[in-house]
């Protein structure tokens, strides 16, 4: 066995061993099949980020079964559609999701049992199969995993559903096997920074839900590194584990970044040492600076959840020595360079390449083969010959920077303005905390982009004031003065995704006039 002393952590409650890990996996399985799971039947997790989840990564496939990890943050309404499409045969749900899974229980199409999971004590109900760690403790740990075709099912999950209800994608257990070889030999190869190593203490800022949560922790267990898993983000508890278990590698969204570095900053934690991938929106160079200031490693990744998910990583190679400290920031944010056997290209609308303002189009053997059930949604998405990711963006260098997704470029007199690009410029004003660029509806210029602010303290922004600090930019030649917004709004909040993204959609029916 790999590192079998290797420690595994969950919040303050829970630490065993790899060896206690693979005797867990045994006991899911076994719990699984006293249940009724066969293979290829589908077994949902609901539950925060924990070592249960860990298990499920393995137990479920492992068996020949499908591990369904269910996005909690969905509406009750898009939950039940997940699972009503997926139809698992066994739902294991954490008591904090009782309210959700008490709407949505009577209108379940497939799920015959129910596991209990509860950190707080909370007992199973009567109806359910029981209490997780009780069922867990009377099942076998010598469960015999059978051999079976690498191109079976592994997981499936939901994507967000910014626009219609949820699609479903699905990976075999061969795509994520090569997933976990390319990403471990990508993220390990530079010399000095930017790398996940054996020596480092991995806690994941990202969903477990969300594809696999980028697929780190299987590369995490390959590596036999010490494993964190935080439960529920909580600012203050996440800064506790990082200083408790010296934790040095992280990956997470712009967003949780940000919830990060004000609460260390407000308990006066030092995160020098820590490395974080920043992916699922685009890393500002404001928030960048802020976090290498203090003393953080931080890079941006690419990839969404049709990709399992990671395409590129924004790496400092050895040829970048001796570049200026302003050229390395601009480098660490861009989506960065194809991991390997990633064929990535930017084609315009005939298919044909262009090195900027192109969609990017990619190939690689762990992609997502199509929607579940979607035979229309997975001919578009894979149109070509080639998997469509809807994003805009320009390979310089063989780095590749993302301008835009599709339905956010702003097509304002004649001109193309790239959100991303001005959200980047008003992020690097002091007084701006968040900001958000949509395109609204305009009757001379077709569209015209206004700027969503969220300031940092209320009241010390003013309209003219953001107009000013934007026309220094037109005036460097960095941006057309087409892509000063109309209109600067100061906002509370911006709505979000359920994964932290900027939901623009949402943004921009609420403020479309």
């Amino acid at each position: 066995m790999h590192s079998p002393d290797q420690v595994i952590v969950y919040r303050d409650q829970v630490r065993y061993t790899y060896r206690g890990l693979r005797e867990r996996v045994g006991r899911l399985a076994s719990l699984l099949q006293e249940l009724g799971v066969q293979f290829g039947d589908t077994v949902a997790m609901m539950d925060w980020d924990s070592h249960r989840y860990l298990e499920s990564f393995y137990g479920v496939p492992m068996m020949g079964a499908v591990l369904q990890t269910v996005n909690v943050r969905l509406s009750p309404d898009q939950i039940l559609y997940t699972l009503n499409h997926a139809r698992p045969k066994v739902l294991l749900v954490n008591s904090d999701f009782a309210p959700i899974l008490n709407e949505i229980r009577g209108r379940l199409d497939s799920v015959h049992r129910i596991v209990w999971i509860s950190d707080d004590g909370v007992q199973a109900p009567s109806d359910t199969a029981g209490d997780y760690e009780v069922l867990m403790a009377n099942s076998d740990p010598n469960f015999t995993f059978e051999d079976f075709d690498e191109n079976t099912v592994a997981t499936t999950f939901y994507t967000t559903g910014t626009t219609g209800l949820p699609k479903g994608v699905f990976f075999t257990h061969r795509q994520l096997v090569l997933h976990t070889l390319v990403t471990m030999a990508a993220i390990s190869s530079p010399a000095s920074g930017q790398r996940f190593h054996t020596g480092d203490v991995y806690m994941p800022l990202t969903p477990m839900f969300h594809v696999h949560a980028w697929g780190m922790p299987y590369v995490a267990l390959q590596m036999g590194v010490k494993q964190v898993y935080p439960g529920r983000y909580i600012p203050d508890a996440l800064v506790r584990s990082i200083q408790k278990e010296r934790v040095t590698f992280s990956h997470c969204v712009p967003t949780v970044l940000q919830m990060v570095l004000n609460a260390a900053a407000a308990g006066s934690v030092d995160l020098r040492g820590w490395k974080v991938v920043i992916g699922g929106s685009a890393l500002s160079e404001a928030l960048a600076g802020k976090a290498v200031s203090q003393g953080i490693d931080i890079f941006a990744g690419y990839g969404m959840s049709e990709t399992c998910p990671i395409l590129t990583l924004a790496q400092i190679r050895p040829r970048h020595d001796g570049l200026r400290e302003a050229e390395e920031l601009s480098l660490r944010c861009r989506a960065g360079a194809p991991v390997p056997l990633v064929a990535l290209r930017t084609v315009d609308d005939s298919f044909k390449d262009v090195t900027s303002g192109g969609e990017i189009v990619v190939r690689a053997p762990w992609l997502t083969q199509g929607y579940a059930g979607n035979e229309s949604a997975s001919e578009a998405l894979w149109q070509g010959g080639y998997l469509h990711t809807a994003d805009i963006g320009a390979l310089t260098g063989g780095y590749l920077k993302i301008t835009d997704r599709i339905k956010d470029v702003i097509k304002t007199g004649g001109e193309w303005v790239s959100s991303l690009e001005v959200e980047d410029l008003l992020s690097r004003h002091d007084s701006v905390s968040e900001v958000a660029v949509i395109g609204v509806p305009d009757t001379q210029w077709g569209e015209r982009p206004v700027a969503l602010i969220v300031p940092r303290t209320a009241g010390v922004l003013n309209e003219s004031e953001l107009r000013d600090f934007l026309m220094n930019f037109v005036v460097q030649g960095l941006i057309s003065r087409y892509a000063i917004p109309s209109k600067f709004q100061i906002v509370d909040a911006l709505d979000k995704t359920s994964v932290g993204k900027l939901d623009k959609k949402i943004l921009r029916t609420r403020f479309a006039s």
